[in-house]
C-alpha cells in the first residue's frame, strides 16, 4: 500500500524531532520535510553529506522515511512579480524589503532543493512557482492574450535553469497546482507543461482542495496528467456559499465566518476521496499519500492523528481479478 506521510509545513513551529516522535505516535509512515523552521536546511543539505545522514539517523530512529521535500516559499519568490513586504519572512533578513534580492535568492536556493534531494536519496520535490500574470487575473484594467503569453515564457525562461540542475540531479519537481502560481488549474497547468517544452522534471503536486473550491473535479486533473502524478497531497475544503458569502472570500482570513470556502480536516470536507484514489489506482500511482493538515476550527494534533486514519481507511488497493472472471470457468 501506498505510504501516508504528514507534510510539515503547518508545523515549523515546532522542532523536526519533537514532531517526528508525535507524527510516528500518530501513525505516519514518514514526514515529507518542509525546507523552513529547523526540518530542512536545502543550502546545508545540498553540501554536507553528514547533515544528511544525520536526517535520516533521526527519522529512522522514530521509524519513519522521506519520500519528498517541499519548498514552497522560495519556489514562490521565483516568479512573483512583486516580491513585496508580505514575503519578506520568507528568504534571509538581508533580502527584506528588496524583490531582485529575494528573486536571485530564490533561485540558487531552489537548485540547492533539487541537489539537498538527492544527497537524502529522495526522487521528488514540491513547490510553488510563483506568478508574474496571478494578479491579471480578472482581465479588468484589460489584459491581452500577448500578456498572458509573455508570462508563461517568463515563467519558463526563470524555471528552465533551474530544471536544469534537477535533471542533472535525477529529481522531479512538482509544482503544487495552487491559486497564485503559473498553474492553478488544468488549463494552465497544460500551458505550464507547454512553456517548459514538456521536460520530464516537471511535474505536479496533486492537492483536490485548491481545485475543489474553484469547481474543478479533482479526479479529472489526474485524468489528464497521469503521467505528471509525481506527488499527491490529502487535504480537504468546503465550499460554504449561502447567498450571502461569495466564492472570493471577502478579504476574510481562513477560519473567519463570512468566507465562502475553506479548508477542513480530512475527511470533514467535501472532497470526494474514494473518486480520487480510484483515479490515483487506474494510473497506478505508488507514491506517498501526504496529509496537509489545515483546519482552523480543530485543534492540530487531534486533526493530525484522526487525518492519518481517515487516509488509511480510504487508501485501497486496486483489484488484480475482474470480479466476474469466475463466470469465465
Amino acid at each position: 500500500m501506498r505510504p501516508v506521510t504528514l507534510f510539515t509545513g503547518q508545523w515549523a513551529d515546532l522542532p523536526v524531532e519533537k514532531l517526528a516522535e508525535k507524527a510516528r505516535s500518530w501513525g505516519y509512515d514518514g514526514l515529507e520535510l518542509a525546507c523552513w523552521g529547523d526540518h530542512l536546511d536545502v543550502n546545508r543539505a545540498a553540501k554536507d553529506l553528514n547533515y544528511c545522514k544525520n536526517h535520516l539517523a533521526m527519522l529512522k530512529k522514530n521509524g519513519l522515511k522521506v519520500w519528498a521535500i517541499s519548498h514552497h516559499l522560495a519556489g514562490q519568490l521565483v516568479c512573483d512579480p512583486n516580491n513585496d513586504s508580505r514575503s519578506d519572512g520568507f528568504a534571509p533578513a538581508d533580502c527584506a524589503g528588496k524583490a531582485d534580492a529575494k528573486r536571485k535568492w530564490a533561485v540558487e536556493t531552489m537548485k540547492n532543493t533539487a541537489r539537498a534531494a538527492k544527497n537524502l536519496g529522495v526522487s521528488v520535490m514540491n513547490g510553488f512557482t510563483g506568478s508574474p500574470i496571478w494578479h491579471m487575473l480578472y482581465s479588468f484594467p484589460p489584459v491581452s492574450d500577448e500578456m498572458i503569453e509573455d508570462g508563461f515564457k517568463y515563467f519558463a525562461k526563470m524555471w528552465n535553469p533551474i530544471l536544469d540542475e534537477f535533471e542533472k540531479c535525477k529529481v522531479k519537481f512538482a509544482l503544487e497546482v495552487h491559486p497564485t502560481e503559473i498553474a492553478f488549474d488544468i488549463f494552465t497547468a497544460r500551458k505550464a507543461l507547454k512553456a517548459v517544452g514538456c521536460r520530464p522534471e516537471f511535474g505536479f503536486n496533486f492537492d483536490p482542495s485548491h481545485l475543489h473550491w474553484q469547481f474543478v473535479n479533482p479526479a479529472k486533473f489526474i485524468e489528464e496528467f497521469p503521467d505528471r502524478i509525481y506527488h499527491v497531497h490529502m487535504k480537504d475544503a468546503a465550499v460554504t456559499l449561502d447567498g450571502k458569502t461569495g466564492i472570493l472570500s471577502s478579504h476574510l482570513n481562513f477560519g473567519k465566518p463570512g468566507r465562502g470556502w475553506d479548508f477542513r480536516s480530512l475527511g470533514h470536507g467535501q472532497v470526494n476521496f474514494e473518486e480520487i484514489i480510484r483515479e490515483l489506482n487506474r494510473i497506478g500511482y505508488p507514491g506517498p499519500l501526504s496529509v496537509e493538515w489545515e483546519d482552523c476550527g480543530m485543534e492540530r494534533e487531534y486533526g493530525a492523528k484522526e487525518a492519518c486514519e481517515f487516509v488509511r481507511k480510504v487508501n485501497f488497493a486496486p483489484s488484480n481479478v475482474q470480479f466476474d472472471a469466475a463466470f469465465d470457468k
